[in-house]
């Protein structure tokens, strides 16, 4: 960690990737993150099942994407702390030479990357230091590693609701977009505020009263934006538990909580 990375690190305030690691296990979080997913759980005791489920359709979107579509690039922006089951992880098991650059602006988060996130040999793992709203730097840095004469899977997850305004967030994602050859996907999933949504919110509320980041809920309706123009593959937008399950999966596996995910290729 270098010294400006020391200056921007504040474990004084929760950070959602942080609070999000704790939520799934992981053990790469602070007192103040511990405290904070606590007092989000006791309002709204789904969020673990949240985490649970979103991680899970990320599993299976980049299975889907390496296994059935032949993607070997990805593009995961708000990568989060590593815990189980990472994209390059699943990516480079269905595909070993699959690439993977992962892009958050949280100094924790990118010193736990770089040692915890090594990839297969065939393939290649690279980490970039940059925030959603740079799309350009994302882009640039990225290209030391990805090829974008070739599809890639650009990856959303769970980071498009700390973007108050939907306009500036669908902004974002068609900049992303456009920089992306055809064929190339976009995985995104977010929460929402349609199956136990006054739960969520009061959850959510004490998030953005205590985190500098805040987060916003959205209707289905409104994640929707995201994937126009799209080719949405089926079954669409639906809540994550529901997006092409794995064979045997148990009830609690298949309830639907207020997460919604889809995977959209571009034309």
């Amino acid at each position: 960690m270098t010294d400006s990375d020391a200056v921007k690190l504040d474990t004084s305030v929760p950070h959602s990737a942080r609070v999000w690691n704790y939520w799934l296990g992981g053990k790469d979080n602070y007192q103040v993150d511990r405290q904070v997913g606590d007092d989000f759980a006791n309002l709204y005791p789904d969020i673990k099942l949240v985490a649970r489920q979103s991680r899970a359709f990320l599993k299976r979107a980049v299975t889907f994407l390496a296994t059935e579509r032949g993607i070997r690039q990805f593009l995961d922006i708000g990568t989060g702390m590593p815990t189980a089951e990472n994209t390059h992880q699943v990516a480079q098991a269905a595909a070993p030479d699959s690439r993977i650059v992962y892009v958050d602006n949280d100094p924790l988060v990118l010193v736990h990357a770089r040692a915890l996130l090594t990839g297969t040999k065939e393939g290649a793992t690279e980490y970039v230091d940059a925030n959603l709203h740079e799309p350009d730097k994302i882009i640039t840095a990225a290209r030391n590693t990805l090829n974008f004469d070739q599809p890639v899977g650009l990856i959303l997850m769970n980071i498009l609701g700390h973007v108050p305004d939907l306009d500036q967030a669908v902004s974002i994602v068609r900049g992303l977009l456009a920089k992306l050859p055809s064929g190339s996907y976009l995985v995104t999933a977010d929460g929402t505020n349609v199956i136990d949504g006054p739960a969520f919110e009061d959850a959510i509320a004490v998030w953005n009263a205590n985190a500098p980041l805040t987060y916003h809920l959205r209707h289905p309706d409104q994640i929707s934006r995201f994937l126009e123009g799209l080719e949405v593959l089926e079954p669409g937008l639906v809540p994550c538990a529901q997006w092409r399950p794995a064979p045997g999966a148990g009830p609690e596996e298949l309830r639907a909580v207020d997460e919604y995910g889809a995977v959209a290729r571009k034309p």
